[in-house]
């Protein structure tokens, strides 16, 4: 592998790995440039203290918000991204999210194609990422052109109770599309999956998956510990000529004829703002004032249901969901969100939270409850964004449709209630807690609005494109994994035959 090869990746995540395995067939040289390294097989990745009470994985960073207060982020920097420690909720977005859709608090604007465009490739990445999943139990679901090839993660008894108690009270809980092959992950360890990393231990996640598919080309090679630092413009300012980096302290370039930018929506966005120069004051792919722009996070809440006659004995809990609310609040108003399980909340789970409570009694609370994950679309805002202020990462997060996500909560406790759990307890989730961080740097068809055209190639950067989940227009209120890696799929599909075979 040259120092000039075809394409650079930078970041292995679900964007950038499943591009990664879409492009490896072509026998163009590319080059993955990961910032962290693999997560080794280590008895932390299943010790529910370390993770939560001790934050052994968190990383070592600060970010500040607007007024100059300092926190730390949620986010990782390893092979697989996020998805290292994702939930393997694989769902696609609702038909309905692709059109305009009125919400409570302003619009959710349309994409720029329908779902019929991207629905080809939604099928691929399920078969890639091996989903688990069943048709026909969520009204919502769009037209699946596939079936799923695995039957869905069966419920515990425990919790295929519940199921059974919500659907006799007019719900329409439905079988999660999952990541996870459940025997793998329980052989290693009795834990839930949600939260907890991953090393090939049986759940899909961007590294065991598509960068290993990818891996299998003698043309692809990943490079661990790279720290991309700017990217460099050719004299009038149009193409990316150089990505520059830092390794094992060293600075170091490296010049492709593409560059796919998959660091994230808030690395890739710092990337692009430090990366101005004089054709480019603003920052790269950025003549529309739009890079760093509407970033959106969901509104999310956890949400406990307890029951001193109800004893949960489940391992892993995270098997269903139900959209009941999704198109509307029930009674034809605007929509409210999704609800799903959560992976199971244990006392040493519950104590990061509640440090002056004894783990035994937390432990106890845990064993009357249920846990549940209130989500819903926080709408795009063109204030809600990300900045650069020197050396300082500055998130100002414009949070969007929050009394509809309190609503929201509001409908599930009443459901639960009234499905046998006298006690219902909820904390929402804040910016430390990265709840599918997207926007950013936003695709669409008009380039005084838009950094990304419908391909996520740049408008000002031909050789440029950005595929992580910064390209998304809209956040929906579902997981979106699935929609980076389908749009990724179609992204390689364009690359392959505009830019590989010209």
């Amino acid at each position: 592998m040259t120092s000039h090869p075809d394409i650079v990746i930078i970041g292995s995540g679900i964007g950038g790995a499943t591009i990664a395995a879409g492009l490896a067939s072509t026998g163009a040289s590319i080059l993955i440039l990961e910032a962290g390294g693999h997560i080794e097989d280590r008895p932390e990745n299943r010790d529910q203290r370390a993770i939560f009470q001790r934050g052994h994985f968190r990383p070592k960073e600060t970010w500040y918000e607007a007024d100059g207060e300092e926190f730390n982020p949620g986010n990782y920097y390893n092979v697989g991204g996020n998805s290292k420690f994702y939930g393997a909720v694989l769902v696609r977005y609702r038909r309905e999210d692709f059109d305009e859709m009125q919400h409570r608090e302003g619009v959710s604007p349309a994409w720029p194609f329908p779902y019929e465009e991207l629905e080809p490739w939604y099928s691929m990445a399920e078969q890639m990422y091996q989903v688990r999943g069943a048709l026909d139990e969520d009204p919502t679901e769009p037209h699946h052109s596939r079936p799923y090839a695995f039957p869905p993660v069966p419920d515990e008894a425990p919790i295929a109770d519940v199921r059974a108690r919500l659907k006799a009270r007019g719900m329409h809980p439905y079988s999660l599309p999952l990541g996870v092959d459940i025997d793998r992950w329980l052989k290693k360890g009795q834990t839930p999956w949600d939260a907890h990393p991953n090393s090939f231990d049986g759940k899909m996640d961007a590294e065991t998956v598509a960068l290993a598919l990818a891996l299998q080309h003698g043309n692809v090679r990943l490079q661990t510990n790279s720290t991309v630092t700017r990217l460099e413009t050719s004299p009038d300012g149009k193409r990316i000529a150089t990505v520059h980096f830092t390794r094992d302290g060293e600075a170091r370039t490296v010049s492709p004829k593409l560059v796919i930018l998959s660091a994230g929506a808030v690395q890739s966005s710092v990337l692009l703002l430090r990366s101005a120069d004089g054709k480019n004051p603003t920052g790269l792919a950025n003549s529309s004032d739009q890079v760093g722009r509407n970033f959106m996070n969901h509104n999310s809440s956890a949400v406990l249901a307890m029951s001193p006659w109800y004893r949960n004995t489940s391992i892993y809990q995270k098997t269903f969901g139900f959209n009941d609310f999704y198109l509307s609040d029930g009674n034809g108003g605007p929509p409210l969100g999704n609800v799903q399980l959560l992976g199971r909340i244990s006392g040493a789970i519950l104590k990061a939270n509640m440090p002056s409570v004894p783990e035994w009694l937390l432990n106890r609370i845990s064993a009357h409850a249920i846990d549940f994950y209130a989500m819903s679309e926080d709408i795009p805002h063109p204030e809600s964004r990300i900045m650069v202020n020197g050396d300082r990462i500055v998130l100002k997060w414009h949070r969007t449709n929050w009394d509809a996500h309190l609503d929201l909560v509001a409908k599930l406790k009443t459901v639960l209630k009234s499905a046998g759990f006298p006690i219902v307890l909820s904390r929402p989730f804040d910016k430390k807690t990265p709840s599918h961080q997207c926007g950013t740097i936003r695709m669409g068809n008009d380039p005084a609005t838009s950094p990304l055209d419908v391909y996520c190639r740049a408008y000002d950067h031909p050789n440029l494109f950005v595929v992580d989940a910064s390209f998304l227009p809209t956040s929906a209120a579902v997981n979106p994994a699935l929609t980076i890696a389908s749009q990724a799929l179609r992204v390689a599909d364009h690359i392959t035959e505009k830019d590989l075979r010209s």
